[in-house]
């Protein structure tokens, strides 16, 4: 199959970028109470002229129509955030909490937070039960990094248990982290959450690009939006039968024994779950090349993304990882425009690039046109 390697670049507006990703960090979206957020995006799609679908509990599916109907692909990134959730009310009148996603206390601390309950919300601080140098001296230093010692301070006349029952406020009530965002002058994006608001942003950003320049995709491609990612069951219920292959943005951590930066495009070969695809995951990395476009690759070892929940639910469908190299991720996030830049780059090529293989419009075939490993046949030439 001939594979068009050097499909034309894609221009992302970094105006619309920046806003919609303001407006999506605005709304708060803990797994598990995400409707909001869902709705936002949906408006945003009908904005752009985009056909969408949800399930019954929010994932979202639109399309961009392509030449052909097959074999279709999918571009994924999730909408729901880490968050907490109410665990008990204390008798000194704060708020116990369990964290919603993976994710160290340590991170909390210090954090403005809102708490919904059924009919208002409310402000508060997460500190350390032992918050005061002033009274604990040198304990606060000592104090262990869990989540049974932090609580939330309401910003409401409380001192005890039944303060907060008064309010309103039950076990099971949602607690939402204020983002923070901090956009510099040079380019960087300081924030929580941008795991992976960036990512959707990303995303949208494309959608309007590849509309407004009426670009057509060489095969349809479904843009996902799911909503359980942090709590690993994203892509498990969005996807239909027709999707061959599905590309996973979300973050990529930068730090000491990782080789992602800030300012490009990661491309992940492994996370917790396994190896992405062989001819995929290449695909995209020659798609940087011919563009010259900022990528590195790396290997996620505490890691685990929509694509694993997809392929556990039992679709048979050839999945990658690519990410916006994001320094501190689940805590202080930190990338740049260009890295969201790159991203969107190489996105805009994958949707005007041919599928991996036309094979992949069937579900079951012959040995007839299945892929080869890029090396000597001869290597696995088998003797009689």
């Amino acid at each position: 199959m001939n594979i068009n390697l050097k499909p034309p670049l894609v221009h992302i507006d970094h105006e619309y970028l920046r806003d919609i990703l303001l407006k999506l960090l605005a709304i708060p979206s803990p797994t598990g109470f995400t409707d909001e957020v869902v709705r936002f995006t949906c408006e945003e799609l009908g904005r752009l002229g985009l056909h969408y679908s949800l399930t019954r509990r929010g994932a979202i599916r639109a399309d961009l129509r392509g030449r052909c109907s097959t074999p279709a692909r999918a571009i994924v990134a999730h909408l729901d955030t880490i968050g907490a959730m109410i665990r008990d009310l204390k008798g000194n009148g704060r708020l116990a909490l369990a964290p919603i996603g993976t994710w160290s206390s340590r991170f909390a601390e210090g954090a403005r937070a809102s708490v919904f309950t059924e009919r208002h919300r409310y402000r508060g601080t997460v500190l350390p039960i032992k918050a005061s140098g002033h009274a604990f001296h040198i304990e606060v230093d000592t104090l262990p990094v869990t989540w049974d010692n932090v609580e939330l301070r309401l910003d409401e006349p409380v001192i005890e248990k039944a303060d907060l029952a008064q309010l309103g406020l039950n076990v099971g009530d949602f607690v939402a982290f204020d983002p923070c965002p901090d956009l510099t002058p040079n380019g960087f994006i300081n924030s929580r959450h941008l795991d992976d608001k960036a990512g959707v942003a990303v995303m949208l950003a494309v959608a309007k690009a590849v509309r407004q320049n009426n670009l057509e995709p060489v095969v349809d491609c479904h843009l996902l939006f799911t909503i359980t990612e942090e709590v690993g069951s994203g892509a498990s219920a969005v996807l239909h039968g027709d999707v061959a292959e599905m590309v996973t943005i979300d973050t990529g951590p930068v730090a000491s024994g990782q080789s992602g930066d800030e300012f490009g495009v990661t491309v992940c070969m492994q996370d917790s779950s396994g190896p992405f695809d062989y001819h995929l995951t290449r695909k995209l990395l020659r798609l940087c090349e011919d563009a010259g476009i900022r990528h590195k690759r790396d290997v996620f070892r505490y890691y685990r993304c929509d694509s694993a929940s997809a392929l556990e639910a039992g679709n048979d469908i050839r999945t990658a990882l690519v990410c916006f190299g994001t320094d501190a991720t689940h805590g202080h996030e930190r990338t740049h425009i260009d890295a969201l830049d790159a991203l969107g780059k190489l996105l805009g090529a994958y949707l005007l690039s041919d599928p991996v293989s036309r094979r992949d419009e069937t579900d079951l075939g012959s040995l007839s046109g299945f892929t080869h490993l890029p090396v000597d046949p001869e290597i696995f030439a088998v003797e009689d």
